[in-house]
């Protein structure tokens, strides 16, 4: 089942033509917000080079996961 969203607000407006596969690859400075130097930081701190390496972070998907639960009654 083909699905499709519309990342545009998520996105600075050089990559919101780009294909899922090509922002995935994007440097985090790709997301709508975050600066060069905020993605150097982010490369120093936790080794995030790519929007990929940030989704896939242990550290930003266990604080996800904890403000999910919160939101939603957990405890």
């Amino acid at each position: 089942m083909a699905v499709s969203a519309n990342l545009d607000t998520q996105l600075d407006k050089e990559w919101e033509s780009k294909s899922l596969t090509e922002i995935l690859e994007a440097p985090v400075s790709a997301l709508a917000g975050v600066t060069d130097a905020d993605g150097d930081r982010l490369r120093e701190a936790f080794n995030i080079r790519t929007v990929a390496d940030l989704g896939r972070n242990n550290y930003f998907r266990s604080a996800y996961a904890m403000t999910m639960l919160a939101d939603t009654g957990g405890k």
